[in-house]
């Protein structure tokens, strides 16, 4: 059975790096708030209306997937994966890590090849361009978010290739893009939880620096490598704060709203335009986040509240040891495609 796809992403990313630390004050942070410390129950036993299809999305003869750390659907029901050159990255190869499918998991094309290090981000624009970061820096690449148009033109690049940094033009392990519904643009810089940086950026949508906040630690407004991003329909920025088991919700200007820990150690974040919220867990363990299972968790943006639980179906990984799927997307059906680093894989679950 294959899932049909149609699904578009609300954007209007265009931004050229031009900035400046005098621009809006580079530090800016967000002002301390005092909030009682959340206690959740692991939420691991809810409904699970879906079934898993394996393999659905397919590679040419020759060559097989790499670590898949996220996909997202354009306007025409097409995904769009990234994955790490076969391997666990790129800086070694030349093939091509941003790959097209079909309605129907069939291969459309394939680039980037040559560009990047450790391929990790993906954002799909109003116009389908797509938006990537890389997520490491080696040998003059790495380290930039590019904006490509879906032939493999580059449009536009932040960042200076291989120059790690805490600057307005340099990044420290980007992790993820995404852009509000006014053009502006938001990156989480700190992949890594020890060795990187722990903050939002926000540009214009021509990529002038506006300002940025946060920084490592565990108190509201710090993060611990902020892993993934998305907005709901009401501006509201999500940020999936990993080492912090905690999603945090910030206004545009980087005013904290709220911090949600019933979903889990979130590694990925989704809002589709029903503002039905997807996130994906894939470090759960008894070391770090005691308790919960790995899966991915399904609730609301608005309220919330978790209503649906997928397990991974696969063994149980080691304590420590990443596994499931680590970010989530889904389609304007309501099926769910959960993207794999460990485990190399796609896996599709269609709602029954």
């Amino acid at each position: 059975m294959s899932p049909r796809t149609c699904f578009a992403r609300a954007t209007a990313p265009s931004f050229f790096v031009a900035c400046l630390w005098a621009t809006a004050g580079l530090a800016q942070t967000v002002a301390p708030i005092n909030v009682t410390p959340i206690n959740v129950t692991p939420i691991n036993d809810l409904p699970h209306p879906y079934t898993t299809v394996e393999n659905h999305f397919k590679l040419p003869d020759g060559r097989t997937w790499g670590q898949v750390p996220t996909a997202q659907v354009d306007s025409k029901g097409h995904m769009w994966v990234i994955q790490r050159c076969g391997v666990k990255g790129c800086s070694n190869s030349n093939e091509d890590p941003i790959v097209e499918f079909d309605l129907n998991g069939k291969f459309i094309k394939s680039f980037g090849g040559g560009m990047f290090v450790f391929p990790h981000g993906i954002f799909i624009d109003k116009d389908d361009n797509i938006w990537t970061a890389d997520g490491q820096g080696k040998d003059g690449k790495g380290q930039q978010v590019f904006k490509f148009n879906q032939d493999g033109k580059i449009l536009m690049t932040l960042g200076k290739a291989g120059v790690k940094g805490d600057g307005p033009d340099t990044f420290n392990r980007p992790s993820d893009i995404v852009i509000a519904p006014n053009g502006d643009i938001f990156i989480s810089d700190g992949h890594d939880e020890v060795d990187s940086n722990a903050r939002i950026l926000k540009f214009t949508k021509d990529g002038k620096f506006i300002k940025t906040w946060g920084k490592r630690g565990t108190a509201i407004g710090d993060f611990i490598a902020p892993h993934s991003l998305a907005f709901d329909s009401k501006g509201r920025l999500f940020v999936a704060d990993r080492g912090n088991n905690r999603i945090q919700i910030f206004d545009q200007d980087g005013k904290f709203l709220e911090q949600w820990k019933q979903f889990g150690r979130p590694t990925g974040v989704y809002i589709d335009k029903h503002d039905t919220l997807y996130v994906a867990d894939s470090d759960s363990d008894s070391l770090r986040n005691p308790g919960w299972k790995r899966g991915i968790r399904i609730g609301s943006a608005k309220t919330g509240k978790v209503k649906y639980f997928i397990p991974y179906p696969g063994p149980e990984p080691k304590p420590g040891v990443n596994g499931a799927a680590e970010s989530a997307t889904a389609d304007a059906h309501g099926n769910v495609y959960g993207s794999e680093v460990d485990q190399k894989n796609m896996k599709t679950y269609l709602k029954k």
